[in-house]
């Protein structure tokens, strides 16, 4: 009956002040390759995630796992590109399982996707305030709470998550900028000064079998999170049966080989059989340490205020994504319709932007109040949970995929259609199995803490809350669930 109610045009708008569509034909392919690539904030990766992959796991091969996560992501885009030419909706994730699969699952996963997005872009805000005051207290003297400059942040990505889309994708142009010249200044800096002279031993077999290779993995699938965001701008973008594929597998390919890139230069700077002591000595001041041995005291300094800028790119970025998803689901009466209507100037999703900052906005001050560590809870917490949700999110779109294409063709090859989706789940699913058994080493606890399993609980947890929802949607108001995965189609159609 719900599909009748599309087909026939019985699905009932309802009124409000505003309008029902995001602002079209806004950004193009570099745009949203700048959303996508700012999330997964290279400098950030760079200075935390790849010495954090290197010493966790022990694996001189990180550089190869890289590559390898780069190819099954790639697969994955295949479906994902082959969805976004039929499916132009905000809810992205959502709109996709929805349609693939059924509308319960699809609620489902959008309470998954909520969690997931507003954790990374709340965790953020913990290192980024971390970094920041740390900053201004070495440069200037001046000692500022951590929450505060948090609150600062947050602030101004309140005003541009109000504004138009192509202003948001020009402040993040210049930062993305900034931070990738300075990662690759530090790249050439490690690879020209080599001290043992420079060597393939890192991109070998041998080196990705020693140590604990599932929680390399682990870590490294963390610095890709971000790169499915691009769907999210469908309903914005030129051209969406095009720009949104072209975009995704151009971030796939630069994060993957960047990285991988980064990583060897890393190794290189050390020695390729030292790499993973040093790591563990220094942790996040690898970076640090090695560039001012090449490049002068001068760069801790570059480096450390571009980190700053590299997490308010990351930040604004999730911010956009997860006001989009409060859009999606606003317009098709899943979560209250107010959060559905776009600003009738900026075409924005501002009320859905509103509400993120709102939760991020009591979460930071919960924090700061309390004494919450910002860094060890607030970031490390909250991300990895961020991180799991979408793993798990990608696993079951891959399947979507497959349900979606199961009826009809509609032009897409067989690769497409049936190949990659298949190939992906099944390796993305070795990734979530990866993630949740070595959980511990993400958030680095004893194995026997009970947040090893608390934090994936809540995962599971939305996505109960989520069918739930969805079962007394079906149920109790069909109109609702009728719209569910059709997006602006839906309340034309009304």
């Amino acid at each position: 009956m719900a599909d009748e109610a599309i087909a026939t045009g019985r699905i009932t708008a309802w009124s409000g002040t505003g309008t029902h569509e995001l602002s079209r034909r806004r950004i193009g392919v570099p745009d949203i390759v700048f959303f996508v690539v700012a999330a997964s904030s290279p400098l950030t990766v760079a200075a935390g995630g790849l010495p954090m992959s290197y010493a966790t796991s022990g694996v001189l091969g990180v550089p190869v796992i890289y590559l390898v996560l780069s190819a099954v992501l790639a697969t994955f885009s295949a479906g994902y590109a082959a969805m976004s030419r039929h499916i132009s909706n905000a809810g992205a994730f959502y709109s996709y399982i929805a349609r693939g699969l059924g509308r319960v699952p699809g609620v489902g996963a959008s309470f998954v996707a909520l969690v997931a997005y507003n954790a990374m872009q709340v965790g953020l805000y913990g290192l980024f305030g971390f970094a920041a005051s740390g900053l201004i207290s070495s440069e200037l003297g001046v000692d500022i709470p951590w929450w505060v400059t948090s609150l600062v942040a947050l602030a101004l990505i309140a005003f541009l998550g109000y504004r138009r889309i192509d202003l948001n994708a020009k402040v993040l142009a210049v930062l993305l900028v900034c931070e990738s010249l300075t990662v690759l200044t530090f790249d050439i800096s490690q690879v020209s000064s080599a001290p043992a002279g420079l060597s393939a031993e890192p991109f070998t077999w041998g080196a990705l079998t020693t140590g604990a290779v599932g929680a390399g993995f682990c870590w490294v699938m963390a610095s890709f999170m971000g790169f499915e965001s691009g769907a999210i701008y469908s309903e914005e973008c030129r051209d969406p049966r095009r720009t949104v594929s072209r975009a995704t597998y151009i971030a796939v390919a630069v994060i993957g080989v960047f990285y991988a890139f980064t990583a060897w230069a890393m190794a290189m700077g050390t020695g390729a059989g030292n790499i993973i002591d040093a790591a563990g000595k220094h942790g996040p001041d690898l970076v640090f340490v090695l560039g001012g041995d090449t490049l002068g005291p001068a760069f801790a300094t570059l480096t450390l205020t571009f980190m700053v800028t590299a997490l308010f790119a990351a930040l604004l970025s999730f911010h956009n994504a997860v006001a989009r998803y409060f859009f999606a689901l606003g317009r098709e009466g899943v979560l209250p319709k107010a959060l559905g209507l776009a600003h009738p100037r900026h075409g924005s999703p501002h009320l859905g932007s509103l509400t993120q900052t709102v939760i991020a906005a009591l979460v930071v001050i919960g924090f700061g109040l309390s004494g919450g560590d910002p860094t060890n809870t607030l970031f490390n917490w909250f991300t990895n949970l961020g991180a799991l949700g979408v793993i798990l999110l990608l696993v079951v779109t891959s399947v979507a995929v497959l349900g979606f294409f199961r009826r009809e063709r509609r032009g897409e090859s067989a690769w497409s259609r049936v190949v990659a989706p298949a190939l992906s789940g099944a390796a993305l699913a070795v990734v979530l199995v990866l993630a949740v058994v070595n959980f511990d080493a993400l958030l680095g606890t004893p194995p026997d803490s009970v947040l090893n399993w608390l934090i994936p609980g809540l995962v599971l947890i939305a996505g109960l809350v989520g069918l739930a929802y969805g079962v007394y949607l079906k149920a109790g108001r069909p109109r609702t669930y009728a719209r569910i995965g059709h997006g602006a189609d839906a309340v034309r159609e009304g």
